[in-house]
Formats: C-alpha cells, structure tokens, sequence
C-alpha cells in the first residue's frame, strides 16, 4: 500500500509530527538517560572540584599540579579517553559519567579557584579579626563570595556535559546521542533533527536554570538595576 503525500515519516521529511507522537516514549526516555548522566557527572565533578580547589589555594605547591592535571585531562580527546577509561569500566554506564567527570573537574576547579582568589585579603582579616575560625571564615566568608566565579565555571561545565554525553553513544549510553547516531546511520532525518534540538534546549534551559539559582543566592552582585527590579 502506498503511503499517503503527506506522510512526513515515508518521506523522511526533517520536520515530522508524526515522528514526534509515534516515539513519544523512546524520545522521553532518552531525555531522561540524557539528563541523569549529565546531572550525575558534574554533581561528582563539583564534589571532587571543590577540595582540589581548597587545597590549591591554601597550599601554593599544589596549585601547579592540581591545575596542570586538570587540564592535561581536558586536551585529551574524547574518544581517547573513552578508550583509556574501558579497561576500568567497560562498556557501561560508569563509563560515560568518569570520562565526564573528568572533563568537568577543570572547568570547575579553575573557576572555583579564581572565586576564591578574589576574595579580599582584608576581608580575610577582618573576619578572623571578628573571631572567625578557618572553617567559618571558609563557609560564611570566601565561599559566598566565590560563589559568582564558581556558579559560571558550573554553568559551562554542565554545558559542556550535555554535549559530551552524546559520545556516549559509541557504547549505547549516550542519551539523545544514540538516536542522534542511530539517525546518522539510517539517514533518519527526523530523528537526527528531533534529538539534536532537544540536546539544545537541554543546554539552554540548564543554563538558564543555572543562571537563576546564581542570582539568588548572589543578590549583591547584581548590577543596581536588577536589585530593583
């Protein structure tokens, strides 16, 4: 039976509402793979970021090598690393969230570490002059006002994840970027076209949602405009 003129999916068209309806489910649920291995990879980034940043300011020594690891990891290529990483994890999940995880950690602990290298040094003195001990002095002090250079590096960081998840699928964990590699191969222009949009919007509405979390938690560092608005 022919199909019909207007049979979007029969004639491979980009842009088809039937595709859409028709893999409803598949596409939801490779959103869904999509955004757990970009939230987990860069939620493991940020908690390994973090002391590493710590120990780089406070321990001038470890700066150089904290830095200069972190980004020997970032020029290796993806694909190579996924191949240094299959030994350890083999064609698994863990696989994808390691490698991006260890993508993530520069981004992150470079920013992290210029927030906290901008803080004040009389700042620094005055809150110990107060009585403000080395962890409360770290938690109420130079954190927050880390905070806007750390929340950027974290907003590129997760970014970048969403993109980089899409390698993923040389191992069949790739989230949007198994259909993406599926439609290549059959010449699915559909798919191709629906996934790539939603890895798109995924970034933006991540950084947007980033975005907003930063502002409120740095109302002092919007411009006098905003403040007001």
């Amino acid at each position: 039976m022919t199909a019909p003129p207007d049979d979007c999916l029969a004639h491979n068209d980009w842009i088809c509402g039937a595709y859409l309806t028709g893999r409803r489910q598949i596409l939801w649920d490779a959103v869904v793979q999509h955004l757990q291995l970009t939230v987990v990879s860069v939620l493991i980034a940020l908690v390994l970021a973090v002391p590493l940043a710590l120990a780089a300011r406070r321990r001038r020594w470890a700066s150089g090598p904290v830095l200069g690891i972190t980004t020997v990891l970032y020029t290796i290529p993806s694909l190579a690393m996924f191949s240094l990483l299959l030994p350890v994890y083999g064609l698994s999940a863990s696989l994808v969230v390691a490698g991006l995880v260890l993508y993530s950690l520069t981004l992150l602990v470079r920013n992290i570490l210029a927030g906290l290298r901008a803080v004040p040094e009389e700042t620094r003195q005055a809150a110990r002059g107060m009585g403000y001990g080395p962890v409360r002095l770290l938690l109420t002090v130079e954190l927050p006002l880390a905070l806007p250079a750390s929340m950027a590096g974290l907003r590129i960081a997760t970014v970048s994840a969403v993109s980089l998840v899409t390698i993923g699928a040389i191992v069949g964990h790739g989230g949007l970027g198994n259909l993406i590699y599926a439609g290549m191969n059959t010449f699915f222009k559909a798919q191709v076209l629906t996934a790539s949009v939603l890895c798109v919007i995924i970034a933006i509405v991540a950084d947007l949602l980033l975005l907003t979390i930063q502002r409120a938690l740095t109302p002092w560092a919007r411009r006098p405009g905003e403040r007001s608005a």
